[in-house]
């Protein structure tokens, strides 16, 4: 008997496809994890599937989000570019390099120095709001408001006050196009609050603060250099609430779905509140004031009747009729105040 007769007649012996098999099920029982939910329930998922996350870099906008912010940006960049391209008479060119969320710490760190900064903020949205162009394309367009040909600066250094107020004059296109790209979902105002030349010494925010970045690159003749929003997070979740409610109009259904009905509350049946009626009040001169005495009446109009101020403590509730009931003066209400 040879040695393959011994194999078999000891052992299954497992045919290639066979084993391939178990390896390929081995494989996917290590690409796998079990997920603990909620409600305590379990369940496996692909690891590959499984994000990390950054507790000190936390990320407030999602994908889908962020993909709205894009695409709505992406709008404002053409539009801001027409507008640039005919303010300067030149063709000025932009395009979006990059969308994302920085906490505030690394986005000034990565602001160059120098730079031209301006800090501005836009009502009604809290918070204050950076943008930030390269100086060498800021003096690149100071060249072509001039009259020059708006060719590259090689120069990289602190705009004057002159230079400053000249490129004010493209700042204030620049956020007057970004304001009004929203008009359609809120109405804001912009105002420029200071002008900085170093992001390292800014503390307009936390420095953990998420921010929205907005990285443009800007093309004027030969130059070629970014310009850059810091939206915080605060300045921006209006806008995103706003937009997925636009481009969604379940997105409210759901939020008011997760909402918890409002319930009375039994130990809240023998709390006391005083109940007062007022009749509203009329006017007189101080000469007639001082001229009262006891037995005086005082006429009121029969209309004042029908105007009794209902109160629950101090506030104001209920509008009411004066009249009478089983021999007592009595009130019936006749509106409940909006209050």
């Amino acid at each position: 008997m040879d040695s393959t007769d011994n194999i078999a007649a000891g052992q299954e012996v497992l045919s290639q496809s066979e084993v391939e098999n178990l390896l390929a099920q081995v494989a996917e029982s290590e690409s796998k994890t079990v997920i603990h939910q909620a409600d305590g329930a379990k369940s496996q998922q692909s690891k590959d599937a499984i994000q990390p996350y950054d507790f000190r870099h936390p990320v407030y906008l999602t994908a889908l989000e962020l993909r709205k912010l894009r695409l709505h940006h992406e709008e404002f960049i053409r539009s801001l570019a027409a507008r640039l391209s005919i303010h300067l008479r030149v063709e000025f060119s932009l395009q979006m390099s990059q969308l994302s969320t920085l906490t505030f710490q690394r986005f000034t760190e990565s602001l160059p120095n120098p730079s031209h900064i301006v800090l501005f903020k836009t009502e009604p949205l809290r918070g204050i709001s950076i943008l930030h162009v390269n100086s060498r394309l800021g003096l690149t367009v100071v060249d072509r408001l001039m009259g020059g040909p708006g060719h590259s600066m090689k120069a990289e250094r602190d705009l004057s006050e002159i230079e400053v107020a000249l490129l004010d004059q493209v700042v204030q296109i620049i956020l007057g196009e970004w304001c009004s790209h929203w008009a359609g979902t809120m109405d804001m105002r912009h105002t420029v609050l200071a002008h900085e030349s170093n992001a390292r010494f800014l503390n307009t925010s936390p420095w953990d603060c998420v921010m929205l970045c907005l990285s443009l690159e800007a093309r004027i003749g030969d130059c070629t250099e970014q310009i850059q929003f810091g939206f915080p997070y605060p300045t921006i979740e209006p806008l995103v609430r706003l937009l997925n409610r636009s481009v969604d109009p379940s997105f409210d259904e759901a939020a008011s779905a997760t909402l918890v009905p409002p319930r009375w509350r039994q130990e809240m049946e023998d709390i006391e509140i005083p109940v007062t009626a007022e009749l509203p009040s009329r006017t007189m001169t101080t000469g007639q004031l001082t001229r009262l005495k006891i037995g005086d009446t005082l006429d009121f109009d029969r209309d004042l009747l029908n105007h009794v101020q209902i109160r629950l403590a101090d506030l104001h509730k209920f509008s009411g009729r004066l009249g009478s009931r089983g021999g007592k003066w009595a009130v019936e209400v006749t509106q409940v105040m909006k209050t």
